[in-house]
């Protein structure tokens, strides 16, 4: 178990505060889970509770890490959409505010990740599912070439229906299909 980074050894931590550790690093540990960075999961965390907008001078001093790791942290969060660049500035700095809603942090997450992974394996299936068909199609390929290519395209094939069925999902995620259509639980 990763420790809290934030606050470490500040006896002036409110009550509040020190409540809130165990928690920001439980979302930093579930972020951790799904690959994000357990330092941006802490930041993400803090920045959840936050009640105002932040800047880079404050999260750093509140994470106790450098500026440019806050600044890469920061647009890495930006990236996975669970953080969000204000169009205002507080003191001519930029100012950011993470999204507290946990469905629309949820599908904003898992459809971006999820997107990528579709990307990259329906192109590399469009490439060499074709190159397969040709090997099982030429003369002069070896008949245990042969069958095991077409072992290997039945395969990529029975991977294309998953990957025709994760589209579908990824679509009804950015949708609201599986949060009631309108949208959000909770919300009208």
């Amino acid at each position: 178990m990763k420790q809290a980074a934030f606050g470490e050894g500040n006896q002036h931590l409110s009550p509040r505060e020190q409540l809130l550790r165990p928690m920001i690093d439980a979302i930093a540990q579930t972020m951790d889970l799904y690959g994000a960075n357990f330092s941006y999961g802490q930041l993400y965390g803090i920045m959840f509770f936050e009640d105002k907008p932040m800047t880079l001078e404050e999260m750093k001093q509140v994470m106790n890490m450098s500026k440019s790791n806050m600044s890469y942290g920061v647009r890495s969060l930006i990236a996975s959409r669970m953080v969000t660049k204000l169009d205002e500035k507080r003191e001519r700095k930029e100012l950011y505010v993470a999204e507290t809603d946990f469905f629309q942090a949820f599908k904003n997450f898992f459809t971006l990740k999820l997107q990528r992974e579709i990307d990259v394996m329906q192109e590399a299936m469009g490439t060499v599912m074709p190159e397969l068909q040709e090997l099982i199609q030429a003369k002069d390929t070896p008949e245990e070439e042969r069958q095991a290519c077409q072992r290997d395209l039945d395969k990529l094939q029975h991977a294309g229906e998953y990957y025709d069925w994760l589209q579908r999902f990824v679509s009804g995620l950015e949708e609201g299909e599986f949060f009631g259509g309108a949208g959000l639980p909770g919300k009208e």
